[in-house]
């Protein structure tokens, strides 16, 4: 029996980590390369290195930060302390603005609050045509989004997506994707353990947590061809606020899908054909 996993295992149930018993497995393998069900246990150098893991990680600090990278589609991306972990949530984010460009052979594409540019690259890959370009305000974020972006054709920015869209000339993109902070006050005072390792800027959406999609929908519409389109991640209690918000400002054919977890996820708008 392994009993330096068996051990690590149960450190991490009494801290409180959910899913213990997938954590430990992972960081061990991470440390020492091999199935902790099929292994006798970590050398000393290895029991030395999985013993720093294990403090942070029953510290709280999130998984992705120890490994270092993370899975997100069929790609692994960069992550650390500094930026947003990619969620499986965003997942139907990407697969709803892929869906949407299927048929457009060089479509423009900007994902505005980028992070680990998970979700312009994910349409990166899967529309190879695409010219994307991410979007990322944090100095902290900056570095993986160069790393996981280096070697293919998206394009990056540093900028602040409150005064970025003045450079945007008008008509000039087909589809905008977004996650972005969408925390209210109260739930930015109220958050998970690992959520709070995060970075604030990425989560803080303002008071209602709607700051940014007042943004998005009243800024950046001007941007889009006739007939294109914004996709934006909410929380799951926020589709017929940012729905409203949309109907508001003029975009058509609103409507909302739902995470493989059964919650709002997607908000998608269509700024208006030309008529006439």
């Amino acid at each position: 029996m392994n009993t330096a996993f068996q051990a690590l295992t149960a450190r991490l149930q009494a801290a409180g980590v959910p899913d213990a018993r997938f954590d430990a497995a992972q960081l061990y393998r991470f440390v020492t390369g091999r199935d902790p069900r099929l292994d006798d246990g970590p050398s000393p150098e290895e029991a030395a290195r999985l013993e720093a893991l294990a403090a942070r990680r029953a510290a709280r600090e999130p998984l992705q930060y120890l490994l270092g990278e993370w899975d997100f589609l069929d790609f692994t991306l960069k992550v650390g302390p500094g930026v947003l972990c990619p969620r499986a949530d965003s997942e139907v984010v990407c697969e709803t603005a892929i869906e949407l460009l299927r048929d457009k052979p060089a479509p423009v594409v900007l994902d505005l609050c980028a992070g680990t540019g998970c979700l312009g690259l994910g349409v990166a890959r899967a529309c190879p045509g695409a010219q994307v370009t991410c979007v990322e305000k944090s100095a902290e974020a900056w570095p993986y989004l160069q790393a996981n972006t280096a070697g293919t054709a998206v394009r990056t920015v540093l900028a602040d997506i409150f005064a970025w869209y003045r450079t945007l000339a008008p008509e000039s993109v087909d589809l905008i994707l977004s996650n972005p902070p969408y925390l209210t006050a109260g739930e930015m005072a109220a958050l998970m353990p690992e959520t709070a390792h995060e970075p604030a800027m990425a989560l803080d959406g303002g008071e209602d947590g709607l700051a940014f999609y007042r943004l998005l929908t009243a800024r950046y519409r001007m941007a889009l061809r006739p007939g294109g389109w914004l996709v934006l991640e909410i929380g799951c209690a926020q589709a017929a606020d940012v729905l409203a918000l949309g109907a508001t400002q003029g975009w058509s054919h609103g409507r909302c899908r739902k995470d493989y977890g059964g919650n709002d996820r997607v908000i998608v708008l269509q700024k208006p054909e030309k008529t006439g």
